[in-house]
């Protein structure tokens, strides 16, 4: 089963820290120990792990998506004008699996899970699922 979490985003561009929101959500749930999944269903949004120490590095990352993929293009085609926002979301990523234990994300010294917004402000939904760890007992094939 999957946990949904709406997030609502403030900026057209940012990246917003997950990790306290995914640990409530499988805390909600019972899930301690295991892989956590998280999807993102949205064209103009995504997932991504990156430092979480200095802003700074937040702000570094909407400044080198926006030189990469400028909002603006007059080659662009989509319709609804915000053709930069699905690019820079599938250079992103929609998922990632990230280990859990006993209840915590377990990230290296500077990691973060952050929600990349490519197109906000907007009311963001979140899926969350887990994949508990096999005891060695389980593991073993007969």
């Amino acid at each position: 089963m999957l946990e949904e979490v709406i997030i609502n985003t403030r900026s057209h561009t940012e990246f917003l820290p997950l990790a306290q929101i995914l640990e409530e959500a499988a805390a909600r749930r019972g899930w301690r120990d295991g892989l956590l999944q998280v999807v993102v269903p949205h064209t103009t949004a995504g997932v991504t792990i990156q430092e979480g120490a200095d802003p700074d590095v937040r702000r570094d990352m909407a400044v080198a998506f926006e030189n990469a993929v400028p909002w603006k293009n007059r080659e662009y085609r989509h319709g609804e004008g915000n053709s930069a926002a699905h690019v820079k979301a599938a250079m992103v990523g929609n998922h990632l699996a990230w280990p859990m234990e006993g209840g915590k994300l377990k990230f290296g010294t500077w990691q973060m899970i952050y929600l990349a917004e490519f197109d906000g402000p907007r009311t963001r939904r979140v899926w969350v699922g887990f994949q508990p760890l096999m005891g060695a007992s389980q593991s073993k094939i007969s």
